[in-house]
């Protein structure tokens, strides 16, 4: 009994340090944040040169911010940038398919054959991109490119496993300065090598005539439209039929929806550019103006998403899946597309549900990084999302009460959102 009572004692000496910090840095400040917001805690009243009490306000804040208009428009400015989800997690999904592949020839001598016709041709092209006008950046950028290419083939995927996942090693905040000099509208590398495809462009345009680019965007607009009604009736047929679970479909809809805008944007694109060819077509100023600087944040994103630890959980449930089952489905005759439908889409569906559940979290709580490093949530309150909002109200104009309002309120959605998520992926994986 004394020994016991001796090691109980020895148990809480050793977990005191990791409750005394739990309850110091996690408990107490959630437990008096849900205080505060409640009151009207402002430092810009309540601070050592002004005594003035903090006044117990109840739910006045929360009032407050659902009737605030930029509050809804910082909430569609979040749901904008969770529109590279769906498209992220597809490609992480393209990628750790391709990189479990087996290089089609085991022949070491092929391979090195393959390795050096994929060194010349890039340079080729970085060549050829030399005399077009893009100068040493395109010839660097395909002199790289090939490089890999070749490296890949001799020493297999494990190379280009590592490549896709260096952005996850490297500080958010670095990446946002990288990709801030890379969307420079002046110096950048995307607009110096856009700048000649694009005064290309405009000479087409002007020599062309008018309906043609209006008869252009509205067959896009129609192919868009047509594209997504088929492929989502069909995609909603299979679901009914039980040949697909409920995940399955949402995330097929949710890829359908984002792939109709940017066709309808295209399409638009197309119909007014003979208006915009008339004085030249000028490459976009990106982070600087109201509409690219959201697609720009989500092109940032993608490229760091599709090869994180996305990419590598799928390649880990890809290697798990029983190699008995393809084997059956090639005796069934089942062809490469098949095999994956009904064989490794299925497999992979708890590690789709983990994914969807992450990304769909952080996509919520997203956005602060990119809008303090990159726009300081400008231009005109664009890039501002939920948690850059917080940051706003409680550290830059002091109103922590208010601050704290917007913190909880965003919990308590984001915690309804995921649990309908997460009963409507239970679903799937139960099927």
């Amino acid at each position: 009994m004394k020994r016991s009572r001796n090691d109980l004692w020895a148990a809480c000496a050793f977990l005191a340090p990791n409750f005394v910090g739990f309850a110091t840095f996690l408990a107490f400040p959630l437990l008096f944040s849900i205080i505060v917001a409640f009151t009207n805690w402002d430092l810009a009243l309540h601070n050592r040169y002004r005594d003035e009490p903090v006044q117990w306000v109840g739910v006045r804040n929360f009032i407050e911010l659902l009737t605030h208009r930029d509050f809804w428009k910082y909430t569609g400015n979040t749901l904008y940038l969770m529109l590279g989800i769906p498209i992220g997690i597809a490609g992480s999904l393209f990628l750790a398919v391709q990189l479990t592949k087996p290089l089609r020839s085991s022949d070491s001598s092929a391979r090195y054959c393959l390795a050096l016709l994929g060194l010349v041709s890039f340079s080729a092209l970085g060549m050829f991109l030399f005399a077009g006008g893009m100068g040493l950046l395109g010839l660097s950028l395909a002199m790289m490119s090939g490089v890999v290419i070749a490296v890949g083939f001799i020493t297999g995927p494990v190379v280009y496993r590592t490549l896709f996942y260096l952005p996850h090693f490297t500080s958010s905040v670095a990446v946002c300065l990288l990709w801030k000099h890379i969307y420079n509208p002046v110096k950048g590398p995307i607009n110096v090598a856009l700048e000649p495809v694009l005064d290309v462009l405009a000479g087409v345009v002007q020599h062309s005539p008018p309906p043609l680019w209006h008869v252009l965007g509205i067959v896009t607009w129609a192919a868009a439209t047509v594209a997504v009604v088929g492929f989502g009736a069909a995609a909603l047929r299979s679901a009914w039929a039980g040949d697909s679970g409920v995940g399955t479909t949402l995330l097929s809809l949710a890829i359908l929806m984002v792939g109709g805008l940017v066709l309808w944007g295209l399409g638009h694109v197309l119909r007014e550019l003979p208006v915009m060819a008339v004085g030249g077509l000028e490459p976009p100023k990106w982070l600087n103006d109201v509409y690219w600087a959201k697609p720009a944040l989500i092109i940032m994103g993608l490229w760091a998403a599709v090869g994180s630890n996305n990419m590598l959980l799928y390649i880990a449930g890809i290697s798990n899946i029983p190699p008995e089952l393809y084997e059956a489905a090639d005796i069934d005759g089942a062809g490469r597309w098949q095999r994956f439908w009904y064989v490794t889409w299925p497999q992979l569906a708890p590690t789709t549900f983990f994914i969807v559940i992450i990304s769909f979290i952080g996509g919520l709580q997203g956005g602060f990084e990119q809008a303090r490093a990159m726009t300081q949530g400008g231009p005109f309150g664009a890039t501002t999302t939920w948690t850059y909002f917080v940051y706003i109200v409680g550290f830059e104009t002091g109103r922590l009460g208010y601050g704290s309002a917007v913190a909880w309120l965003m919990f308590v959605v984001i915690f309804l959102l995921t649990l309908i998520n997460y009963r409507v992926g239970s679903t799937y994986i139960n099927e």
